[in-house]
């Protein structure tokens, strides 16, 4: 994996089409993602987040991350020194956006950005919003085992893959036992609980797509619509409907 240094001027906006990637890269300054509209998948060595506009992505300085954008979609950062961390996270995390910090974010990072002291000022109030936003459980961790990564990444390539564990072990030549230990020491979840954040991640991008939602239940391995409205709703808080209709800004 190569990478580059970039060197962001304070607040930046950038416009990507569907599928358009940032290829890896790091900063000096910690950097507040978030997206304006569409859907971007957040990539650094530890994993992935596919993030949505009511979410962010905290990337402290130095940590090597790439993305790539679902639908037309927009990138907005916000640029902090590397000792101005107001949630003390030495990893990358998703946060919680309000609809206040969303503002904020779009403000700054707007055409008419502020400048000078108002610049300052509304930076002092996004960062008291940050202070209070909850992170959350939104990873999904690349494995380092050779068997796991050989599992996932038939996963990866058809997230509606139905094989159990046993199956997906024996065609990578590793017992189920094995593999449900791997699970739990490398990524911190059971094989169902990265089966279905992987999922989960999946129907963003292709809700961001304008698929239709019994389209994605299909393509990622649900039962029915009616079960994969439940499981994301549990999962976001919404139904995948609302989301879609309330995700661009």
């Amino acid at each position: 994996m190569s990478k580059t240094r970039q060197h962001p001027h304070g607040p930046t906006r950038r416009t990507l089409a569907h599928g358009e990637r940032v290829d890896w890269h790091h900063h000096r300054a910690n950097q507040l993602i978030c997206p304006g509209r569409g859907v971007l998948r957040v990539s650094t060595p530890e994993g992935t987040w596919v993030v949505p506009p009511h979410r962010a992505v905290w990337l402290p300085a130095g940590i090597a991350h790439s993305h790539q954008a679902y639908g037309p979609a927009e990138l907005r950062c916000l640029g902090f020194a590397e000792q101005v961390n107001p949630l003390g996270l030495e990893q990358p995390a998703v946060l919680a956006v309000t609809p206040l910090l969303r503002e904020l974010i779009a403000v700054l990072t707007g055409p008419q950005a502020p400048t000078g002291e108002q610049l300052h000022a509304l930076e002092r109030v996004a960062l008291d919003q940050l202070r209070q936003a909850p992170a959350l459980a939104m990873l999904l961790p690349t494995p380092t085992d050779p068997r796991l990564r050989d599992v996932t990444a038939l996963l990866v390539a058809d997230p509606a893959d139905p094989r159990s564990l046993a199956r997906l072990g024996s065609a990578v030549g590793a017992s189920e036992r094995t593999l449900s230990r791997l699970f739990r020491s490398e990524t911190g979840m059971s094989f169902p609980q990265w089966r279905t954040q992987l999922r989960l991640q999946h129907a963003l991008t292709l809700l961001a797509a304008d698929r239709s939602v019994t389209a994605v239940a299909a393509a990622t391995g649900y039962s029915s619509p009616s079960a994969f409205i439940e499981a994301f709703r549990l999962a976001f808080g919404t139904t995948p409907g609302r989301y879609r209709r309330e995700g661009d800004g």
